[in-house]
């Protein structure tokens, strides 16, 4: 017979099995007619969204629950005719919609979508609207084909008004036996921050920082296709590139795009429109917009830089980011900020964009469209007219005492 401390403990650790039991995420999986899986994933995601109610906006966040499962709309595909699509219902109504697309070597979600019901008040209490909605967006989710799609780190991905957080995801499509791959391919987010160098067995002199060019000259960058222009933009590039060096050090350089060094060309479809950079500093340098159909919003999805640094430790340096919300604008109307704006494309990769204007998709007569000014430019003038006020109320003070002053300066000169 057991003693009553050995009793105790087992109990104890049935408990914390369950628990554990209770608390593991279910995974998602996708057969086809046979019963072969084609997709299966495995992670957790959580949605910071906001909504309108009759007292004003609300913030709200929304964790995919554990009992979350696949719709039979899910599909493997029909090879040349359709792609594979996870679809994960939960709550009353709402949709986590995964698209996948592949070509040789690489597979991916190439959409995103997310259908929520505003309907649900038990998710939207006092919605000032009812119904479906549905935000969609690309993604960087990619992976060679046979292997898994692994990133614990967390990943973000903006879909209009909607923050998707995917958390510890393994994810595999076009599967070729019906468990996931042993091979893995890793997102960025786990990479190891190449800005991050060994330790030196020996103290080092810092090396002096690399001199700061002056700002780029402004260039203008049309793009056009059979339906005439579909790209106007004019703006001054500049490329920061964090890299570690033949002798260990880790240093950040910074170029300009010289537009008399670079040649230019793109393309245009109805869902994207790219502008190619080649020469110079460069041997690729990619702008790629992408449009929100539901919001009749462009903005720069993508950019790609492909180049190469002599003094380098890996002299090839390649950078790509797919998943950017930047230079935003209504449909037909053109973005503008003067001010320097930085776009952060990854951990050792930015771009600087000077004096921007920038119109995608809809442009007309070859002429930019209505101006929509960015936040910073907004907020600089501010500045002048909260300065403006604060003269004009002090010069007002002063007036109003100086004739105080006057008055009563008068007033002691009365006769008797």
């Amino acid at each position: 017979m057991a003693a009553p401390g050995d009793a105790r403990r087992w109990q104890l650790l049935l408990l914390l099995l369950a628990g554990l039991m209770h608390g593991a995420s279910s995974v998602f999986v996708v057969k086809n007619g046979n019963g072969t899986a084609c997709i299966m994933a495995d992670f957790s995601a959580t949605f910071l969204m906001n909504y309108d109610t009759k007292s004003g906006s609300k913030n709200l966040t929304l964790d995919l629950p554990p009992d979350a499962e696949v719709l039979n709309t899910s599909s493997c595909g029909k090879e040349n005719t359709s792609d594979p699509s996870l679809m994960i219902a939960f709550g009353s109504g709402h949709t986590l919609t995964l698209n996948f697309t592949r070509n040789a070597t690489r597979y991916g979600v190439q959409m995103l979508s997310f259908v929520y019901n505003l309907s649900d008040t038990d998710v939207f209490p006092n919605a000032s609207s009812k119904g479906l909605k549905t935000v969609e967006s690309t993604t960087d989710i990619r992976a060679d084909i046979d292997k898994k799609y692994r990133c614990v780190s967390s990943n973000q991905i903006h879909m209009n008004n909607i923050t998707m957080t995917l958390r510890d995801a393994t994810i595999q499509a076009y599967l070729s036996s019906n468990n996931f791959s042993k091979e893995e391919t890793h997102c960025k987010q786990d990479d190891i921050s190449p800005t991050t160098a060994p330790p030196s067995p020996k103290p080092t002199t810092r090396p002096p920082p690399s001199p700061v060019p002056e700002n780029p000259s402004v260039s203008k960058y049309n793009v056009s296709g059979n339906n005439g222009t579909c790209l106007l933009a004019n703006m001054g590039i500049q490329l920061n590139i964090t890299y570690e060096k033949n002798d260990n050090t880790t240093v950040t350089r910074v170029f300009n795009i010289n537009p008399n060094d670079t040649k230019a060309s793109g393309s245009c479809t109805s869902h994207s429109v790219v502008l190619e950079l080649r020469g110079g500093v460069v041997t690729l340098l990619v702008f790629s917009f992408g449009m929100n159909a539901s919001s009749s919003r462009f903005f720069l999805q993508e950019i790609q830089l492909n180049t190469t640094l002599p003094d380098a430790r890996e002299p090839t340096f390649k950078a790509v980011n797919s998943s950017l919300r930047a230079l935003q604008a209504t449909v037909g109307n053109s973005y503008r900020c003067n001010a320097e704006e930085s776009i952060q494309v990854t951990k050792a990769f930015s771009v600087n964009v000077f004096k921007v204007w920038v119109q995608a998709f809809k442009v007309e007569g070859d002429k930019f469209g209505s101006v929509e000014e960015c936040q910073l430019d907004e907020n600089n003038m501010l500045i002048p007219i909260a300065v403006g006020g604060a003269l004009a109320g002090l010069v007002l003070v002063v007036l109003i005492a100086y004739l105080i002053g006057r008055k009563r300066s008068h007033a002691g000169y009365q006769t008797i």
